[in-house]
């Protein structure tokens, strides 16, 4: 991947500054055992896949079994990455390049990431238990599915908003040189888009895990459906009350986290700062132990040399591209664009079949249902943004806070909310809360934190130019934060928003209705009707509920989120 022209400064990553590097044989054993750990690793979870369906799966809570389903669940979330990842890729970049297509894709997409899980689940995993009755497969596939729902579609709207906001002097020079399609993803939008997509990843990677419980262990109706990992092993010792299990799950939680976080976030944020967009100015240098420890290693050194000399071969001048090309990619958008058409026509008939029993008074309740959740959601988005706002100015602005603090943002925000719902439930029933307000405090427990890493992204993606200028001109803390720094993130913010958004919505299954002491407590909104519908197999009114919880949030969308972006993408974008 190239970087944008403008970038002119790189962190001396890989120790392109020292020039000699001192190697340390250790640290090539160290390597050689983590490959053979993965390989182990990989050959165990191969036989859970392959292995016989069992009725029900007994999860074994002694700490010794930890390990093991943790390493279960990270393979099913890394997984669920790779295809997000896939997903971002080509439909963020199709809808932002398309602007027919466009009108279909950013709505439909504002309606996936607001579905609850719940939504998905009953379809999903019966199809694919179907699919795959003699193994285990298919429910593997569904978990990684439903982690894929918590994942995805942060991540296409970073990566779409970004595309749509590249700065006007570098795409002018991507025409300049005649770029092609791929050369101007692959050198101009990509780079650009990168630091973005890299907290948002961050980000879904603690989404995923916010649902994990429901992810590995479901139930409809009468089946119960359970997988070993981290997440069936909280079901149980949440179900059982077992604290002790409790407590040794939220550390295995967390030292899955941190160790993500050391070994792969945290090198990855590092990489990125050199798709920065600064013309001038140095900026502090962020760096990774574990980079600078692979820097010493004899078998990475070997590999860069083997691929040095294809990196180093002078690259072909652009070519101008075929009159043709554009015509031909404009038909394959058509006809791909009228197959998804064709797809949720037929799903729309489906759905009609499915919605013949529901009432105008079951339409009406549902309808004041929504009003309510949809209260909640906003006032949980904005009490998330009162902290998240100056807390990521903070963090992404300081190399040296980010270092410190990233990593305890990682386990807060991957930590499965729904864990803590006990405790704070308990909190609630103390204080004489009723749960139509604290499922508020519920849903932004999971929710606070799609705004703030889109801060931190936005912070840290200021170019260092900008910076020493405020400085220069001797602006106070408040003149700079209005006058750089929340122009500067408020596109980043807006993206925040609208996953927030969808988040809260998402997190509303399990604020609206949630179990507590063997008793159900329930209030009213969408989120307790889909949960309800859901665990009684009344799969009309789950229906009816989700299509109402699509409408208002596509009309909310359009009214206010939609005129929002235009506003970042238009008015504080940098270097438009």
């Amino acid at each position: 991947m190239s970087q944008p022209a403008t970038t002119v400064r790189r962190p001396p990553v890989w120790g392109r500054a020292a020039g000699f590097v001192e190697r340390a044989p250790w640290i090539d054993a160290f390597i050689m055992l983590v490959i053979a750990g993965l390989v182990f690793g990989i050959a165990g979870l191969a036989r859970e896949w392959t292995g016989v369906l069992r009725p029900t799966v007994e999860i074994d809570l002694s700490p010794a079994a930890l390990p093991a389903y943790t390493f279960y669940s990270l393979a099913r979330g890394l997984v669920a990455f790779l295809l997000s990842l896939g997903f971002t890729l080509g439909y963020g970049y199709w809808a932002a390049k398309d602007r027919r297509a466009s009108r279909v894709l950013i709505p439909l997409l504002d309606v996936l990431q607001s579905i609850p899980v719940l939504g998905f689940m009953p379809g999903l995993v019966l199809a694919l238990v179907a699919l795959f009755p003699r193994s285990n497969i298919g429910l593997e596939l569904a978990s990684i599915a439903l982690i894929f729902t918590g994942q995805v579609w942060n991540m296409t709207f970073s990566f779409y908003h970004s595309v749509r906001s590249v700065p006007a002097d570098l795409a002018e020079a991507a025409t300049m040189f005649r770029f092609s399609r791929w050369e101007r993803l692959r050198r101009v939008e990509l780079p650009f888009a990168t630091i973005g997509l890299i907290w948002n990843s961050m980000m879904s990677m603690a989404g995923g895990w916010f649902f994990l419980m429901i992810s590995e262990a479901f139930v409809l109706g009468d089946k119960d459906f359970r997988l070993p990992g981290l997440g069936s092993y909280m079901t149980v010792a949440v179900a059982r009350g077992d604290v002790g299990a409790m407590i040794w799950a939220i550390a295995a939680m967390a030292a899955m986290i941190i160790v993500l976080d050391q070994m792969l976030w945290r090198p990855i944020v590092v990489w990125a700062q050199k798709f920065r967009v600064d013309e001038s100015g140095q900026a502090a240098e962020m760096r990774s132990w574990f980079l600078d420890l692979l820097v010493r290693s004899h078998l990475v050194a070997w590999a860069r040399a083997r691929r040095r000399p294809h990196a180093r071969r002078r690259p072909a001048p652009p070519r101008r591209p075929r009159p043709s090309s554009h015509a031909r990619a404009a038909r394959v958008s058509t006809l791909v664009f009228a197959g998804l058409i064709a797809v949720l026509g037929l799903g729309a008939w489906k759905l009609v079949r499915l919605l013949e029993p529901t009432t105008i008074s079951d339409w009406l309740d549902l309808i004041g249902a929504g009003t309510a959740t949809l209260a909640r959601v906003l006032i949980a988005t904005v009490i998330g943004t009162l902290w998240t706002v100056p807390v990521g100015l903070a963090i992404g602005l300081s190399p040296r806070l980010s270092r410190i603090v990233q990593p305890v943002v990682q386990v807060v925000a991957s930590f499965p909310a729904p864990m803590l719902f006990p405790a704070l439930i308990a909190l609630m029933h103390v204080s004489g809360i009723p749960l139509g307000w604290g499922s508020i405090m519920l849903m932004l427990v999971g929710t606070q934190w799609y705004i703030l890493f889109n801060v931190i992204a936005g912070a840290t993606a200021i170019p260092a130019d900008l910076r020493e200028v405020s400085s220069v001109f001797r602006m106070r803390r408040w003149e700079r934060v209005r006058a750089l720094y929340l122009p500067a993130v408020f596109p980043y913010l807006v993206t925040g928003w609208i996953t927030a958004a969808g988040g809260a919505w998402n997190a509303s299954i399990v604020a609206e209705h949630v179990s507590f002491r063997g008793a159900t407590w329930s209030t009213y909104g969408l989120g307790a009707a889909v949960s309800s519908a859901a665990a009684d197999a009344r799969f009309a009114r789950l229906a009816a509920s989700l299509v109402v919880m699509a409408v208002i949030v596509v009309v909310f969308n359009r009214v206010v989120w939609r005129r929002l972006h235009e506003l970042a993408e238009h008015r504080y974008t940098l270097m438009r």
